[in-house]
């Protein structure tokens, strides 16, 4: 089976936050498990590096968008090692390979009739002498009247022409712009409206519950057509004779980075690409809820009208991550930051509570004491501790030797039951159950070692918990490795066993090397040193 995962696209205008790993890593976490169970995968994503955010940054900064955007990509590429993401393929978007993709595209799409032009009414700003992208330009929503930008409202979801909004301003010198006639073309989304339905209908149960909400709400408000172009300073150009000196609207252009990605993986590794964009592709796309409507309405419609048939099988939409029980705030600085959360803490700790407090179906909070609190008695605790100490006792009251004795019948079981649970779990993008059925065994296995007593018993019992002991952390360690890679490797090394798969390890390693612990424990007083940090750093 081909399964494709399509990761969002960060824009690269400032570092990567707690809340945009919170809603990325289940991309990663499938495609380690697809890859375990010997699927083809295809995972890609890439830095977002044409969209207004970076033209911003770099005006602000007063330096070129190129420098941004490189600066950026950089930082994105470590942290997402760091972090342990298994991309096969992470681009960016401003290279020439995406530009002939993209326009590529653009073209299927005019000849298939679902690209027109019209002259429309766009923001223009006297001062600046330009048309304004959409985020250039800031007002009140009509619909809800909170203040949001020209191209979506962050309270209410509605997306919106910044020619709508009230009380508009220019972004970049704070004066108050005027309206303009200029011609663009523009995607008929209107008569895709039939198609769209249907697919919404298919995936009812399998779209995350806010996808088909949002979704459905779109599709009763009836689609709109939307500008399918805009007067930009920076992106792929239009490949249209007369309109060469402007750019495809960045909200085409970035989701068709998942095919341009695609295709940069198979050229790279000289692979083919079709099978992932066949109907039986098995396609998940990974992103925060205010890029649903990229993802269940525009994509799917650049695919109806390319001739693309891998629509969205799983879309998994996460909910925001709220910091200290307050809305992350990026612009006053009210944010954890990966690049400084890494030199800090173990790359397994921010996996583990961001998966185990994902914002799946709700909101979650990120507080330190949590944070901490949840490596010390989860990670440390149970896991960290159930093969310390097992191993340490093979090592020293056992000469690093490890008994052959038969594996408890009971428990052999259990672990096969957990194998296709946590499985299924994951396959429907519920990480966060997969990752607490995984860890309610480890809980288990504690109480089972301790209940056995291995150090006060005969030689024959003795040898047969220890035995079972081995082969929990050995099936612990593979069904762990989508979640916490790094540990999980340790564990493989220690124990000498040769790859993971998704089958129950039942061969036993004669011997064990070089056992050390997990993790460390983290004194809790950085829970108020961490405090103090967040607090001194607001803007």
């Amino acid at each position: 089976m081909n399964v494709f995962i399509g990761g969002a696209w960060p824009y690269a205008n400032g570092s990567l936050h707690i809340g945009h790993i919170a809603s990325l890593l289940p991309g990663d976490v499938l495609a380690r498990y697809y890859r375990l169970k010997g699927e083809e995968v295809l995972y890609v994503s890439g830095s977002d590096c044409n969209g207004t955010p970076i033209a911003i940054r770099a005006m602000q900064d007063g330096v070129d968008v190129s420098e941004i955007a490189n600066r950026y990509h950089q930082e994105f590429t470590e942290c997402f090692t760091k972090l342990g993401f298994s991309y096969d393929c992470y681009t960016r978007t401003d290279t020439a390979h995406h530009a002939s993709v993209v326009q590529d595209l653009f073209l299927k799409l005019n000849h298939n009739g679902l690209l027109y032009t019209k002259e429309n009414d766009q923001v223009y700003c006297n001062s600046c002498d330009q048309f304004l992208p959409d985020r250039y330009v800031e007002g009140n929503c009509p619909t809800c009247g909170e203040h949001a930008r020209g191209d979506q409202c962050d309270y209410c979801s509605t997306i919106l022409d910044p020619v709508e909004l009230y009380h508009k301003t220019c972004k970049i010198c704070g004066s108050s712009p005027v309206i303009k006639k200029t011609e663009h073309y523009y995607l008929a989304l209107s008569k895709l409206q039939h198609r769209i339905e249907e697919l919404k209908k298919d995936r009812e149960g399998v779209w995350r519950e806010n996808a088909l909400q949002l979704t459905e709400r779109y599709l009763k408000e009836g689609l709109k057509d939307r500008p399918a172009t805009r007067d930009l300073p920076i992106g792929v150009s239009v490949p249209i004779k007369g309109f060469e000196q402007k750019k495809i609207y960045v909200w085409i252009e970035a989701v068709s980075g998942y095919y341009s990605a695609s295709q940069q993986w198979a050229i790279e590794k000289g692979r083919e690409v079709e099978g992932f964009w066949k109907e039986s592709a098995r396609s998940y796309y990974v992103h925060g809820k205010d890029n649903i409507p990229f993802h269940s309405i525009i994509w799917p419609a650049i695919q109806m009208g390319a001739g693309l048939e891998a629509y969205p099988k799983y879309i998994v939409s996460n909910e925001y991550v709220t910091l200290e029980k307050k809305k992350i705030s990026t612009s006053k600085n009210w944010a954890i930051w990966i690049p400084d959360l890494l030199e800090r803490y173990h790359p397994d700790s921010i996996r583990y509570f961001l998966t185990i407090n994902a914002p799946e179906n709700r909101d979650t909070d990120f507080s330190w004491r949590e944070f901490i609190y949840s490596h010390n008695s989860e990670l440390l605790g149970a896991y960290g501790n159930f093969v310390n100490r097992t191993l340490k006792f093979i090592q020293n009251q056992l000469s690093g030797e490890v008994p052959q004795s038969a594996i408890d019948t009971s428990i052999q079981k259990r672990v096969e039951v957990l194998y296709q649970q946590v499985g299924e779990a994951i396959e429907a993008a519920r990480v966060k159950q997969a990752l607490e059925e995984t860890f309610e065994c480890i809980r288990y296995a504690n109480k089972y070692f301790d209940e056995q007593q291995p150090w006060r018993a005969e030689e024959e019992q003795r040898d047969a918990t220890i035995a079972t002991c081995v082969f929990l952390i050995l099936n612990f360690a593979q069904l762990l490795h989508p979640f916490l890679p790094n540990s999980s490797e340790e564990v493989r090394k220690m124990l000498h066993h040769s790859q993971f798969s998704w089958k129950v390890i039942t061969n036993l390693p004669l011997i064990i090397e070089n056992v050390h612990p997990l993790f460390e424990r983290i004194d809790i007083r950085a829970i108020a040193e961490e405090g103090e940090r967040l607090r001194s750093q607001i803007k």
